[in-house]
């Protein structure tokens, strides 16, 4: 099994500037890179200081410049707010750019705060059927010479321009969860990105078995991968993980709180939650962070990762984003690096 690191500019609150939050991001890419890494992964997202990243695309091509050897892949790319003509050249050109390291992750979104302003009425079976058209559009016109008749959007015989310098084009990732969902994936010649979020090994290992249904069914002469996308942090001790895990629950009430999309938002940040909201997010609790995400001692992460690995994932992705300070993700990751990525070798 494999590891990338996935990661944004995040904030909950305007303790850290914008130019502090990428300063971040870059030195936590490097030590992604120069740990030995398989791949960066970051997203886009719109109007929300939660995760800072409208265009993954700026972000991959600047990244380049700052590494050598990782993948850089969209972590993903919210299908509904793409033209297929545009997302296929933008794509192709960060690929360039990259010199052949580009990887596309594509999902239909998942804020609702989105949808509403960027396509207001749009539900998620609407996403849902525009990312199913986008991708194999998207395939063709990176071949080229391709005209498009579909129901959201139509074009005559277009190719894209450039085309990808990776034989075959850009290898493409479906954010998967439904049985469905891992279907189309498979059978597109595209690979699996499944995030279990703060649900536990019963969830992970369905993922995984309908990921294998999926090949059996649709993988003939295909080799499709599956990357699982967790948080998970490392400590030095037991009270360093038990204040991880308090961060880590921290964000998913705020993750909660913006996927519900309920509460006032001023200047793209949420109102800020009690300490009597977020206890009573009982899913959310840090016993649960603790007991469903390799949140722990070296011994114990690895204990963790090392099943996943048994179950068949080909890449664990370490979503770091957490409401921590840069120190904290900064130790956590290099303790992964050094005392983790060991094991597997």
């Amino acid at each position: 099994m494999r590891f990338s690191l996935f990661l944004h500019m995040e904030r909950i609150d305007e303790s850290q500037s914008y130019r502090q939050l990428y300063n971040d991001f870059i030195e936590l890419a490097k030590m992604a890179d120069q740990g030995g890494m398989h791949a960066i992964w970051t997203g886009e997202h719109h109007g929300m200081d939660f995760t800072i990243a409208p265009n993954p695309f700026l972000n991959l091509v600047d990244l380049a410049h700052h590494t050598k050897n990782v993948r850089l892949g969209t972590g993903t790319i919210i299908a509904p707010f793409w033209h297929p003509i545009k997302l296929a050249g933008e794509a192709a050109m960060t690929d360039i750019l990259t010199k052949g390291r580009l990887d596309l992750g594509i999902a239909r979104g998942a804020y609702s705060f989105e949808y509403e302003r960027l396509m207001p009425g749009m539900d998620a079976m609407e996403a849902g059927g525009r990312m199913r058209e986008l991708v194999p559009a998207v395939q063709k016109l990176w071949k080229g010479d391709y005209a498009h008749d579909g129901k959201y959007s139509q074009f005559p015989a277009t190719t894209s321009a450039p085309k990808p310098i990776q034989e075959g084009g850009v290898p493409m990732w479906i954010a998967a969860r439904d049985p469905n969902s891992h279907n189309y994936a498979v059978e597109h010649g595209c690979n699996v990105q499944v995030t279990p979020l703060w649900m536990g090994i019963e969830e992970i290992e369905t993922l995984m078995q309908r990921f294998k249904d999926a090949k059996n069914e649709y993988g003939q002469d295909k080799d499709p991968k599956i990357m699982l996308l967790q948080h998970a942090y490392v400590g030095s001790d037991a009270d360093d993980v038990a204040e991880a895990a308090k961060s880590i629950s921290r964000f998913y009430c705020y993750f909660g709180s913006w996927f519900k999309n309920e509460r006032p938002v001023t200047q793209g940040l949420i109102k800020p939650l009690s300490d009597e909201e977020m206890a009573k997010m009982e899913m959310y609790a840090p016993e649960k962070m603790l007991e469903n995400m390799p949140i722990g001692t070296p011994y114990q992460v690895i204990k963790k990762l090392k099943h996943y690995e048994a179950l068949g994932y080909d890449e664990f992705s370490f979503w770091i984003d957490s409401s921590m300070t840069y120190e904290q993700k900064r130790d956590s990751l290099r303790r992964f690096i050094d005392e983790v990525m060991p094991a597997f070798s």
